[in-house]
């Protein structure tokens, strides 16, 4: 079993988040475009793709109003460090 290891302070996943993300209540849930003007969205640290397309992560960890996603790999690493709360859906 691999642990996830607290992730160094010069990881590359890191672009002043801590600004915008540090202590807010997040959703798990399925993947729903913020809005029709856009199809996906991109995981606030790594990138990856958040769509409905063949391929592209389906679920994820949401601010509340859908607006910012993030990868169950990235929550995983930077839980603690962002004290992230998991909420249920509204």
């Amino acid at each position: 079993m691999i642990e996830n290891k607290k992730p160094s302070q010069d990881d590359w996943r890191r672009r002043g988040q801590e600004k915008y993300l540090k202590g807010v209540e997040l959703v798990f849930k399925d993947y729903h475009p913020y809005s029709k003007e856009w199809d996906h969205d991109h995981c606030e640290f790594c990138g990856k793709t958040f769509s409905l397309y063949e391929g592209d992560l389906k679920k994820g960890y949401s601010t509340k109003d859908g607006y910012r996603w993030i990868s169950e790999d990235c929550f995983n690493d930077f839980k603690e460090e962002f004290e992230w709360t998991v909420i249920e859906e509204l």
